[in-house]
């Protein structure tokens, strides 16, 4: 009784079942014959050979269902074992792709602590306080985070690109004014070699000049002399 209370299903219920039958069955059998047996018979009767025929036929019925059973039994073991079996590589395969999914989401966890501390090169830009920005563009005092970090870079860029426009047309400028220098070193440089050839000229004259006032300053000398010998 404790071993037929644990078994539950269906299928062997009626397998236990039908074995217990072809038992009764067996020992009805085998009563028949003690029975027999016990009257000392020497030869059995038509009618004990029909009684026997007839109980040995209900043994063989019960026996044919046994099989039957058992039989089924065995399938039914075999398609459960099958089930089982594919059951478990469907767990196996649930189970793996459970674990590939456990794989990449502690991936894309990583990923996102590595953006989330990045340090942005936006965030070393000198760009103006965010309360200046809203003052200047009180447009965007309802944008989002995102949306006033984007407005603020472009902010920063249109203002750098102005100062690079600024730099472009001093730099212009000042490439003028010294190319116009150079212009008026190289004329000043033109006008000192002609003062210099002009005063080089004028040395000359004054040393003809001189070498002149000296030869006249010599013959009055030389005049004067004869005159005072002869008086």
């Amino acid at each position: 009784m404790a071993t037929e209370s644990l078994i539950t299903d269906p299928a062997l219920v009626s397998v236990l079942q039908s074995a217990a039958q072809a038992r009764q069955q067996s020992l009805a059998i085998l009563d028949l014959l003690e029975e027999y047996h016990a009257r000392n018979a020497q030869e059995e009767s038509l009618e004990d050979q029909l009684a026997l025929s007839k109980q040995q036929k209900i043994l063989n019925a019960h026996l044919a269902q046994l099989r039957g059973l058992n039989r089924n039994a065995i399938m039914g073991v075999r398609s459960t074992k099958q089930a089982t079996a594919e059951a478990r590589q469907e767990i196996d395969s649930l189970h793996l792709q459970l674990q590939n999914l456990y794989y990449e989401q502690r991936h894309l966890r990583g990923e996102i602590t590595g953006c989330e501390n990045y340090e942005h090169k936006y965030t070393q830009l000198p760009m103006i306080p965010t309360e200046d920005f809203l003052a200047q563009h009180p447009e965007h005092t309802s944008s989002s985070d995102h949306d006033l970090t984007i407005a603020r870079i472009q902010d920063e860029l249109a203002a750098r690109q102005a100062l690079d426009e600024q730099r472009k047309l001093l730099q212009a400028k000042k490439d003028g004014l010294v190319k116009e220098t150079n212009a008026k070193k190289e004329e000043l440089a033109k006008l000192d070699a002609d003062i210099e050839k002009w005063i080089g000229g004028q040395e000359s004259v004054r040393k003809t000049f001189e070498a002149r006032e000296a030869k006249i300053a010599e013959a009055k000398e030389k005049e004067a002399a004869e005159r005072e010998r002869e008086g």
